[in-house]
């Protein structure tokens, strides 16, 4: 994660973070409403959105890159066993092949100093039928433009972008969603309204939010070379 990403843990502390955050989460809980045994990882800044899932969940990991600001978590309460955070190497993360049924990148796939080796990562981490959520900045919206904000740092990518950059990293691209249709300015005064103006952007204009967030699938098939398990049949003539 470079250090353009800077702030992350004042903003979610701000009102404006508080509202940003209960926009986007009300989008991660229409894709995964409910996660129960499950083992999910967060990776980038995702300690504002793991609260989710980590009541159910098995397990719930918030891993931040060497570079970021190690978010508190788990919360005051919260079981140490299975709930954690750690910072680690995004291109070298710290478990096994297969650890995790579900994986939240968000704040890390627009920092990342290699983007090809994060996804390379958490397609290793994650299980053979494991699915994960990327929420990015959207190149088209208002949000990537102005750096008042997290999601104005970075490398913002557009629906399109982040569909084609998954599934040439050996996922399948599954379900589309999209949030933050209000100005990133005067969040706080905006918020009565905020519900109102997220469903009307959904419906009229999904191009224009602020992130675009990208559910895939892990495609285990891709990873398979043409012809790679092709078997050549062998004629005995008898002696």
């Amino acid at each position: 994660m470079t250090s353009e990403v800077h702030g992350l843990l004042g903003f979610y502390r701000s009102p404006a973070g508080a509202v940003t955050a209960r926009l986007v989460r009300d989008r991660l809980a229409a894709l995964w409403p409910a996660l129960p045994g499950q083992a999910v990882l967060g990776i980038g800044h995702a300690a504002p959105y793991l609260g989710l899932w980590r009541r159910e969940a098995a397990r719930c990991i918030a891993l931040t890159p060497s570079h970021g600001s190690l978010a508190p978590w788990p919360p005051p309460g919260a079981e140490p066993t299975r709930s954690a955070s750690l910072v680690a190497e995004e291109e070298a993360l710290p478990f096994a092949d297969r650890s995790f049924d579900r994986i939240l990148l968000v704040h890390g796939l627009e920092a990342a100093e290699n983007a090809r080796r994060m996804l390379r990562e958490v397609w290793r981490v994650l299980h053979d039928d494991g699915r994960l959520i990327v929420v990015v900045p959207n190149r088209v919206g208002i949000w990537a433009q102005l750096e008042r904000t997290p999601f104005g740092h970075g490398q913002p990518y557009s629906s399109g972008q982040l569909s084609r950059l998954l599934t040439r990293h050996l996922f399948r691209p599954a379900r589309r969603e999209a949030a933050l249709f209000l100005p990133p300015v005067g969040l706080r005064l905006l918020s009565p309204i905020a519900g109102p103006c997220e469903r009307f952007g959904r419906s009229l204009c999904p191009r224009l939010a602020g992130v675009a967030i990208l559910e895939a699938e892990k495609d285990l098939l891709a990873a398979i070379p043409a012809g790679g398990g092709r078997l050549r049949r062998r004629v005995v003539l008898p002696a």
